[in-house]
């Protein structure tokens, strides 16, 4: 049996080692790079919860703005079509269909709520009909260090929308106890007070009485808020 040259195990070894480092350097880079991908990953992520959060704010906002409006109407006997004897500018039938109300608080609501996922909202884009509102935020952090260059300034954005949806319907008025407005010229009742009102609202019904005005629907039995996807 022919003995191993020990100088040829010993070049061996020498012209493998390079192949090693050249080896576990790829491996190593490999690594961060997943590791950079996961950090993107999880920054979108987040932005995307911040971007949801936020349009959904302003959704909600804009939900408890058009249920006070709403019920303020009806207690005040504004017409329903014109708000004329409340000096409103909105009747109370827009409201219940979820418009006419300013945007501004909905969309001041949304970047609050960004920030409080350390995101801020670039953009709120409401919609009058449906009711809805577009945000795309910005994430205050950004990916971090990497292997990839620019991770360290890059900013994720994300984009959501959510709708304000009525779940109510007007009932008709009992014969004799006018149109509780839905003819535009006041709803009178009998008496030429303001006729109650009559909603169903996901199959309950409630009826609003200017003069007696008690177990008044909340916003949320008034109008849903989702996300639009």
């Amino acid at each position: 049996m022919t003995a191993t040259n020990p100088r040829r195990r010993r070049r061996d070894a020498g012209q493998a080692f390079p192949l090693y480092i050249v080896a576990v350097g790829g491996l190593l880079f490999l690594a961060f790079a997943f590791f950079a991908v996961g950090q993107a990953a999880a920054t979108r992520n987040g932005a995307q919860t911040a971007a949801d959060a936020a349009a959904l704010a302003a959704g909600q906002k804009y939900r408890d703005l058009l249920s006070k409006g709403f019920l303020d109407a009806i207690g005040d006997g504004i017409d329903g079509r014109d708000g004329s004897e409340g000096g409103a500018g909105t009747g109370w039938e827009d409201l219940l269909n979820g418009r006419g109300m300013p945007s501004e608080a909905a969309c001041d609501n949304a970047d609050w709520f960004a920030g409080r996922n350390n995101a801020s909202v670039t953009t709120c884009t409401p919609d009058s009909w449906p009711t809805s509102f577009a945000v795309t935020i910005k994430t205050s952090n950004t990916v971090g260090d990497s292997v990839i260059p620019g991770t360290e300034n890059k900013h994720a954005s994300a984009e959501a929308k959510a709708v304000v949806a009525p779940r109510c319907t007007i009932d008709p008025a009992p014969a004799g106890e006018g149109k509780a407005g839905q003819d535009g010229k006041g709803g009178k009742g009998k008496d030429d007070k303001p006729a109650p009102v009559a909603i169903t609202c996901d199959g309950k019904r409630w009826t609003l009485d200017p003069d007696d005005v008690h177990d008044l629907p909340d916003a949320s039995d008034l109008f849903a808020v989702r996300l639009a996807h």
